[in-house]
């Protein structure tokens, strides 16, 4: 493909601990599948054959569970089976991928300007950054917070079933407001699953669109030093800075 024309039909796909979602250019109505920890990348090339088999699309974008580099997955997700680091994405689709941490994705789908921090609420918790449009990759999950806790324990998933739902929108609420702070964000936005779970966003947040990861990686197509694999085995492309299309930059 050739890179000066951003592909016209895009699929994109949204894995979690829990399921797996994908919508194409076009396409309204998502399709999902569950995930778990035996849910490795060749059964994902197998599950995206099965649900996109009537779909068209030029080229894949992936948001994955964990940290990402220029080659893909850093680490293998704790909540998956094994496999990631270092698969072939590009080789197995047979189409050209680009992979980026799944809340990076969802953050570029949410944007609309200023410093905004997205927390996205699932199975864990992701967490990025976009300022002066560079989005970062952050793992807020690190983080602790009240009695010395994880803020990935506090507010994920297994944390709010422990709390119950009241404590744990509270927390959610708390570290909104010390988040937004810390990172003088104009703006914060609370995704992933379970973001169903507010009826009103906490102070000084808003929910995202549950289509928001898909319109991120459409997105992801039109920035320019997104790494672009192409089923070979050497490194990505680096993008040539005299062809730049945007002023975007993701690290």
């Amino acid at each position: 493909m050739a890179s000066h024309r951003p592909p016209k039909t895009i699929l994109a796909i949204d894995i979690g601990g829990s399921n797996m979602k994908i919508l194409v250019t076009g396409q309204t109505e998502r399709r999902r599948a569950p995930t778990g920890r035996t849910f490795t990348p060749q059964r994902l090339i197998e599950v995206v054959a099965e649900l996109a088999k009537d779909w068209e699309y030029e080229a894949i974008s992936v948001g994955y569970p964990g940290p990402v580099g220029d080659h893909g997955p850093r680490s293998e997700a704790g909540n998956l089976g094994p496999g990631w680091v270092g698969f072939n994405f590009a080789a197995a689709f047979d189409k050209p991928v680009r992979i980026v941490n799944d809340a990076a994705m969802q953050a570029l789908g949410c944007y609309e300007g200023g410093r905004m921090l997205f927390l996205g609420l699932g199975t864990g918790l992701g967490s990025a950054l976009i300022a002066d449009n560079v989005i970062i990759q952050l793992e807020l999950g690190r983080v602790r917070g009240n009695r010395g806790r994880r803020l990935g324990r506090v507010l994920s998933d297994a944390g709010r079933k422990a709390a119950g739902n009241r404590l744990w929108r509270r927390a959610v609420a708390r570290t909104v407001a010390d988040l937004r702070s810390a990172f003088l964000a104009d703006d914060v936005v609370i995704g992933g699953g379970n973001a169903k779970l507010f009826r009103d966003p906490p102070s000084g947040a808003r929910l995202g669109n549950n289509l928001a990861a898909f319109r991120g990686g459409f997105r992801l197509w039109h920035i320019d030093d997104v790494p672009t694999h192409d089923g070979t085995e050497e490194p990505p492309p680096s993008p040539d800075a005299h062809e730049s299309r945007s002023e975007w930059r993701l690290i």
